[in-house]
């Protein structure tokens, strides 16, 4: 991809004062694009000023919700790109109130495309969607021809929401794709609880000197993508019409067990411990046992491949929380 594609592009992104977006708002910015961000910064959520804080001049910020059918009739209007990445991510939050995540994470996701479809069939969408929608593997690695089981809510409405967004593809001629996330990581995630990422909180502990809690035997594994890699493959998806219609797993060729992660991060040099606990009960209900991602096919496609180690992101992460905490907890109510 032309390192400047986007100059002079203009891209909208949902969810854009969150984690990934505002990571994608800040690259985008770096290539000349004119970028828009809608956000709802319901607190819940993870949308948080200070993470665009630094380009806050070099963009348009909206506050508002991708529920509201008019807002995003107006946004999108005029958009090349849209890199619709709002959602509720928390799967005990969907367990919890499973109304809430049907509306964030499906029927918005109509209201988004429904509004494409009337103001703007031009426009070139990217899904943020996610490995969790394939349930407990039955192998390993898993690539996207595995079955597709979700174990919660979110799963579910995740699903739909990427299904929607191929179907008007297919249908409407309106150029989408979906990214099946692993676990991302990086400067801007959510650490103030385990809402976004079971990273954020580890990483919090970290840096508070609290040990950090290992569920279960510690023996699960995992792949685990650097915002930055992240960032690369939506790009990417976004500037190739090869992705068009089709649904691209991310992974890692890194894979690691959750208690040789914890000894990692403690092995960073900022002190620290981590200790095995037992499983809470409604988490285990869902847990998925050992994941990692098969991305043979967005290589294949659009050349993508992950650029950063797993230590070299976990240091860079701690040390922007060390620097920036009282953005991303102290203050928080």
């Amino acid at each position: 991809m032309n390192i400047n594609f986007y100059s002079g592009k203009r891209v909208l992104i949902t969810g854009g004062l969150g984690f990934i977006g505002s990571n994608l708002a800040r690259r985008l910015v770096e290539q000349g694009a004119e970028v828009t961000l809608v956000d709802s910064l319901i607190p819940v959520y993870g949308g948080n000023l200070f993470n665009v804080a630094d380009i806050k001049e070099r963009l348009t910020c909206n506050i508002s919700d991708v529920r509201d059918p008019h807002a995003m009739a107006y946004l999108v209007q005029g958009q090349d790109y849209l890199f619709n990445l709002a959602g509720q991510t928390s799967h005990m939050d969907s367990m919890a109130n499973p109304r809430a995540d049907l509306d964030i994470n499906a029927a918005a996701q109509l209201t988004i495309l429904e509004a494409c479809r009337k103001e703007n069939t031009g426009v070139k969408l990217v899904f943020a969607s996610t490995r969790q929608l394939y349930g407990k593997p039955d192998y390993l690695p898993v690539d996207e021809s595995h079955p597709i089981r979700p174990v919660d809510v979110n799963g579910i409405n995740k699903l739909a929401g990427e299904w929607y967004h191929l179907l008007y593809n297919n249908v409407y001629g309106i150029r989408a794709c979906a990214l099946r996330l692993t676990n991302t990581y990086g400067p801007a995630m959510r650490v103030k609880d385990a809402r976004q990422t079971f990273l954020g909180i580890w990483v919090r502990s970290l840096i508070e000197g609290n040990p950090i809690k290992v569920f279960g035997d510690g023996k699960q594994l995992r792949d685990f993508n650097y915002v930055d890699d992240c960032v690369d493959a939506l790009l990417l998806a976004g500037a190739s019409d090869v992705a068009n219609g089709k649904v691209y797993n991310l992974g890692s060729r890194e894979v690691i067990n959750l208690s040789d992660l914890a000894e990692m991060m403690v092995s960073l040099g900022y002190g620290g411990a981590h200790e095995l606990v037992a499983f809470p009960s409604e988490r285990k209900a869902i847990d998925i046992g050992d994941y990692y991602s098969d991305f043979t096919l967005i290589s294949d496609d659009l050349g993508w491949v992950p650029k950063v180690g797993l230590r070299e992101g976990l240091e860079k992460t701690v040390e922007y929380y060390k620097a920036n905490r009282q953005h991303y907890w102290d203050t928080e109510k």
